[in-house]
């Protein structure tokens, strides 16, 4: 039954993101709201296909924004259910080798994702720049600082880029804690495990007024945050988070 769940799942895959993704190339001509809402359809439908369920707990605070949304890192499917169950609208910051890819590069240029070149710092840190402007201007972005997603679910350190960004525009990080996502398709393996994935929206974390020298203390805090609503095998021991040279975290893998 796995596998041909597993396959079942890539067909469809494949099928709704060459229909929807087109869907909202032309939708988006029209209306940018169009490519946000064919996005959540697609997360929902892929959801659907590979038997996955998603709880959300912590919707109370999503009231205001816009925010920088900060999650941990365990699959592909974490894309899929952020996409069709979180009830906000926001972008991503996309490696920009995804944005290459036909339709669904021209679908996430289109829904105003912004892609970030992780082999060239300067363009990295113009990209950067112009989020923080969009974030400003009242559009949230949703971002990985552990740059790659975790083989096992155990959280990893994290990159600096998003505290940056944080910083440039002065708006709050929502924190957010992925449960039991790696379980659904282990990172070296194709076969699916359909399961449910669980959604913890923490309360947000003021950036305004920090500085480089808060901006460790800052990282910290918003990873502590999301270690707090994991299971203790996803949290891992309570170690410092990374200070290693500062990186831009994408989706789906990567930072520089």
């Amino acid at each position: 039954m796995r596998v041909l769940r597993s396959v079942f799942f890539y067909i469809f895959f494949v099928l709704s993101t060459l229909i929807l993704g087109s869907l909202a190339v032309i939708g988006s001509f029209v209306s940018r709201g169009w490519a946000t809402s064919t996005a959540r359809l697609w997360g929902n439908v892929n959801l659907w296909a590979a038997g996955v369920k998603v709880s959300l707990t912590g919707t109370q605070n999503l009231s205001g924004g816009p925010y920088i949304l900060v999650s941990n890192h365990q699959g592909w499917f974490d894309i899929f259910a952020a996409l069709g169950k979180l009830p906000i609208t926001f972008s991503w910051l996309a490696k920009e080798e995804l944005f290459k890819v036909p339709v669904l590069g021209h679908a996430m240029a289109r829904a105003g994702y912004v892609p970030i070149d992780r082999g060239d710092r300067r363009k990295a840190i113009a990209s950067m720049n112009k989020v923080a402007d969009v974030v400003r201007k009242g559009t949230s972005v949703y971002v990985f600082p552990e740059g790659t997603r975790s083989a096992d679910g155990v959280i990893r350190e994290f990159k600096k880029g998003v505290f940056i960004l944080a910083v440039k525009s002065g708006q709050p990080i929502l924190p957010i804690s992925i449960s039991g996502s790696y379980r659904i398709l282990p990172k070296n393996s194709w076969l699916i495990h359909p399961g449910e994935i669980r959604f913890s929206i923490g309360a947000p974390i003021q950036s305004a007024g920090a500085d480089a020298k808060s901006r460790d203390c800052l990282l910290e805090e918003v990873r502590e945050a999301i270690r707090a609503n994991l299971t203790s095998e996803e949290a891992g021991s309570d170690r410092k988070a990374s200070m290693d040279t500062p990186g831009v975290p994408s989706q789906n893998g990567g930072s520089i």
